[in-house]
């Protein structure tokens, strides 16, 4: 039997080997070797965890997934929590909660009787704790929502303040090429956030580097449809003619101006000698 630790905080600015030593004590006193501990910072309400889903992966049936509470484990939803549950049972993973006495059972040998019975109290109560530990995170966040709504209404709440400048390291390795799963490996940023910068990143782009008019874009989609191939994408009079343009108007500018392209290339080879 061995076991695998699993440590997990929220975000980036919560330790999440907090509890590593306490789980290594309560291990080294039961005799149980720790082959690997797993730590990551992510939401419990999630289920795509990296970390866990590598621990359960390396797990073999009768090893112990160790934790120092349930809410560690889950925050998820209901039928996210029965997913998991079943994930574990049928490797055949054993949940032992330091904050749960009855899985502390598991952690020993004992005969067939014994850990059935302990193993069907301990999933009712991993079942209460989850529900227990997603009741906590959705009144938080409702309690958040409210204090926000209420700040909002007084004029105080600003919201979290950009971090300016790994954003903008974010955005030159985007320029550059990188992938987003290097960036996240460089800046520890979630996947959310590099969709901001890029989302971001593309529409101010197209708009500085192409300031077309809309009458201008009217002129060449007359010129281009005196060739009956020419297909240039939307009207320019779907474009909004604005000072901030939407996402959707930024990639519509860009199909024009990669379609005019082509017609370009078109006429060119047409008037060669």
């Amino acid at each position: 039997m061995h076991a695998r630790a699993y440590l997990r905080a929220s975000t980036d600015e919560q330790n999440a080997s907090r509890a590593r030593a306490q789980i290594e004590a309560f291990a080294a006193e039961r005799e149980i070797p720790i082959v690997g501990t797993f730590i990551e910072n992510e939401s419990g309400a999630k289920l795509a965890r990296p970390e866990l889903f590598r621990l359960i992966g390396d797990s073999k049936p009768g090893d112990i997934l160790l934790i120092e509470q349930v809410d560690r484990l889950s925050r998820l939803t209901d039928a996210d929590w029965k997913r998991l549950r079943n994930e574990l049972a049928m490797r055949q993973i054993r949940v032992v909660a330091l904050d749960l006495p009855t899985s502390w059972m598991l952690a020993k040998p004992t005969d067939e009787f014994t850990a059935r019975m302990f193993e069907a109290v301990n999933g009712m109560m991993l079942d209460v704790l989850a529900a227990v530990a997603r009741k906590d995170y959705e009144d938080r966040r409702r309690r958040q929502a409210q204090g926000q709504a209420k700040a909002k209404a007084e004029g105080r709440y600003k919201g979290r303040s950009e971090n300016v400048s790994r954003n903008d390291g974010i955005a030159a390795m985007l320029k550059g090429g990188a992938s987003w799963t290097q960036i996240q490996a460089a800046t520890s940023c979630s996947r959310a956030t590099i969709a901001k910068v890029a989302k971001r990143g593309s529409g101010q782009n197209l708009v500085e580097c192409y300031p077309l008019e809309l009458t201008d874009l009217r002129q060449q989609r007359t010129v281009a449809s005196n060739n009956e191939q020419s297909d240039l994408g939307p009207s320019p009079d779907c474009l909004v003619q604005s000072a901030n343009p939407t996402m959707a108007n930024a990639r519509a500018t860009f199909r024009y101006l990669m379609n005019r392209g082509r017609q370009s290339r078109v006429l060119q080879a047409g008037n060669a000698p």
